[in-house]
C-alpha cells in the first residue's frame, strides 16, 4: 500500500486506513476518514507540508502525518 506522502502533485487516491492514534483529532474531523478522496494539491519546499483536498477541504498536513495515512491510488 501507499501513502498520502507518496503522492505527486495532482495526484488522487481513496484513503484505506491509518492508526487512529497516530493522526490528530482535527484531522479526522475535517473528514480524513477511510474511504474518502483525497489529492496532493500543492508540495511546500522540501515537500514539508503537503497541501491536500479531502473531499472538498483544504488542508495542510505534515509529512510525518502523511506518511501515516495509507490510500489506494486512483487515476
Amino acid at each position: 500500500m501507499q501513502t498520502i506522502a507518496t503522492l505527486e502533485k495532482g495526484e488522487k487516491g481513496i484513503i484505506q486506513d491509518f492508526e487512529i492514534d497516530t493522526i490528530p483529532l482535527k484531522l479526522i474531523e475535517m473528514g480524513c476518514l477511510p474511504g474518502n478522496s483525497i489529492e496532493l494539491v500543492q508540495l511546500a519546499p522540501f515537500h514539508d507540508p503537503l497541501y491536500l483536498n479531502i473531499n472538498g477541504s483544504y488542508v495542510a498536513i505534515r509529512k510525518e502525518t502523511a506518511e501515516q495515512i495509507l490510500i489506494e491510488k486512483i487515476n
